[in-house]
Parts: C-alpha cells; structure tokens; sequence
C-alpha cells in the first residue's frame, strides 16, 4: 500500500487555475479496468452447459445481484439498472483488493474516486426519479410535508453523497494506515500479512457491497 503521503501529481494550468492529477490513481484505475475486461472476457467466452469455474463465479455475481436489484426495483427496473449495479459492485471490489498485491495501491484510497461514484448514483438516481414520476411530481417531494421543509429535503439529498462517499474513504484509508503503522512497529513480520487480508478481503468486499446497496436504495427511493 505504500507511502501514504507520496503522491505523483500532473499539474498543469487549466482557465487560469491550477489543476492537478493523481497519477496513481489513474494507473491503478486503468488497471482495475484491465482486470474487469478480462475477467469479463474469461467469464463469457465457450459458456457451456456444464460450466467452468470462472464462468461460476461470474454468474453468481450476475445472478445474485440481478437479484437483490429486482427485489429494491421491479424486474424492469432490474434490467435497466442492474448492468450498473453489477459493474459498480465488481470495480469497486477489485479496486478495494487492489491493495493486497504488492506495489499496487486501492483507487478508492483517493477521495475523488468515491466522490465520483456517488455523485453518479446521485444524477442516475434522480434522473430516474425524474423520468418515472415526471419533474412536477418530483419536484413536489422536495416541498412534503410541509412547503418551507424544502431546504431540508435537499440538504438531505446533498448529504446522502457525502455519507456514501466519506464512508467507503473512510474505511479503506483507515486500513491503510493501520497497516502501515503496524508494519512499522512490528517491522513487517507477524501481523501486516493478516491485516491485509482482513482489510483488503473482508472490509474491501463489505464496503463494495455496501456501497453498492445504497446506490441501489437510493435509485428505489427515487422511483417508487
């Protein structure tokens, strides 16, 4: 997991500012990609009636979310929604084991990344609340029960971002630093390799999922 305060920066001017980019962050999310493809491409290719192992392990992802998406939505919802929710769970899983394997560091370590997928639950939830109720009648939400409660209901809605997002930052920059202040002090030889399995595995797969059910929620929220 590395050095947590190095960080490799592009910093170029941008309108007169000055913006920068975190190279890593960028490299380890193309790598998660890169895995996603493949595994994908693995999971898919000579699907057989008896299946191979890889093909398994793909369908029980498929299938099992599929199916907690059908229970939250409907199964229209669930075949307009659910690529989402599986390729959502599935980056965030492999971004959160990421950090298991030496040299590599988890994207969802940076702040930006979590941001980034909350706001997108944020706009595709809305989007289809919008689209399944109309903007009048979802508009009208934000004024229940009461006309002047309206400020409330979109501090609400703002702070549902920021809860989704610091939570899956939190924990897996929590882990990190855990880890590098145990390897330390024990000079990396009895307990680092169990933190890591039990940072990496078990938080990293709770968090992917949990994450992912709330996206989930919050689309179901919006739409019914």
């Amino acid at each position: 997991m590395g050095e947590l305060g190095r960080i490799h920066q592009l910093v170029f001017p941008l309108f007169g500012h000055t913006a920068a980019i975190n190279l890593e962050v960028v490299v380890m999310t193309w790598i998660v990609m890169a895995a996603l493809i493949v595994f994908g491409y693995l999971s898919a290719r000579k699907r057989d009636i008896l299946p191979r192992p890889i093909q398994v392990v793909g369908e029980l992802f498929v299938g099992q979310l599929y199916g907690l998406t059908e229970d939250a939505l409907d199964k229209e919802g669930a075949r307009t929604y659910g690529p989402l929710i599986v390729a959502l769970f599935l980056f965030l899983l492999f971004s959160n084991w990421l950090g298991i394997i030496p040299h590599l560091e988890e994207p969802t370590k940076d702040l930006n990344t979590p941001l980034s997928l909350g706001l997108m639950g944020f706009a595709i939830a809305h989007y289809a609340g919008i689209r399944s109720k109309g903007f009048k009648a979802y508009a009208s939400e934000y004024f229940a029960p009461i006309f002047f409660m309206m400020p409330l209901n979109v501090i609400g809605e703002l702070a549902k971002i920021v809860s989704i997002s610091f939570r899956l930052f939190g924990n897996i920059m929590g882990g990190s630093i855990i880890i590098l202040v145990v390897s330390y002090l024990t000079y990396n030889l009895v307990l680092p390799p169990f933190l890591y399995a039990f940072f990496g595995l078990f938080v990293g797969t709770i968090q992917a999922f949990v994450f992912t059910m709330l996206t989930v929620v919050y689309i179901s929220v919006q739409v019914k």
